[in-house]
């Protein structure tokens, strides 16, 4: 038995993934060796190779501080006041503008949602044929009437759903000026990691914002902030235990027949 497994250089380009594709080579090569061994247990090993790719990871962006751009080149200086890479803003407030500067989001996120349906239905039939008669008395057979018919359907439905969502994440985080766009906007990219005891919380944040929406102490709201992704989360012994295991999320999946 050939078996062949083949892994994308794109997804050789982050570290996390870096390291999820190691293990499933390494894997791939104990499916091989099992293969070898004994062919009876190759279809067991594919299934465990099949669960690992189910709980891969996804892929985590780079969200790094982005460092500022270079300053140029001193040159001789020509006796002027002004000098280029040197100016200062006297009527303007000290916010960011340039890549790799600071500046403040203040995380007011907060949303809630409900529906609620709820359906009724009822519908009742009776129908009745009475039999012919002859010479004033119905057709019957040892005293019943047969040709005489009647039908009754009796049908009701009561259905009934609410649902309901809210969440909530408040507190600051500082990020950096990524890029600043042609027309103006800056792109802002950051992440800030807290370790507590046994495990740490992490907060990351990417998005676009105005700079006439930045306040005089260099900070904005997260709800001005285009095309934001927010991502709270965390890692270490408490994420772990209140997380399901490999096998219990493979018997909850939506195609399971249970």
């Amino acid at each position: 038995m050939n078996l062949e497994f083949k892994f994308s250089e794109e997804s050789l380009q982050s570290p996390a993934r870096r390291k999820v594709d190691v293990a499933m080579k390494r894997i791939a090569i104990r499916i091989l060796s099992c293969c070898r061994l004994r062919t009876a247990d190759c279809g067991l090993a594919l299934a465990a190779f099949a669960l690992t790719a189910c709980v891969t990871p996804p892929h985590v962006d780079n969200f790094d501080a982005t460092w500022p751009e270079e300053a140029p080149s001193s040159v001789a200086s020509n006796g002027a006041i002004f000098q280029a890479g040197h100016d200062v803003a006297l009527f303007e407030n000290s916010v960011a503008r340039h890549v790799g500067d600071l500046i403040t989001i203040h995380l007011v996120e907060q949303t809630s949602a409900s529906k609620s349906s709820s359906t009724s239905t009822q519908k009742t039939t009776k129908a009745a044929l009475p039999g012919p008669t002859l010479l004033g008395k119905p057709v019957t057979l040892h005293g019943t009437e047969v040709l005489g018919a009647a039908m009754d359907h009796d049908s009701s439905f009561d259905g009934k759903g609410d649902s309901a969502q809210s969440n909530k994440l408040a507190g600051d985080i500082t990020v950096t000026v990524a890029k600043r766009l042609a027309n103006g906007n800056l792109l802002v990219r950051g992440q800030k990691w807290i370790a507590i005891n046994q495990g740490k919380e992490y907060v990351r944040l990417q998005g676009i914002i105005r700079p006439i929406d930045i306040d005089p102490d260099n900070s904005i709201a997260s709800n001005k902030v285009a095309d934001a992704t927010i991502s709270y989360g965390g890692q270490g012994t408490l994420a772990e235990a209140n997380t399901k295991s490999w096998l219990a999320r493979f018997f909850d999946h939506p195609l399971m027949p249970f």
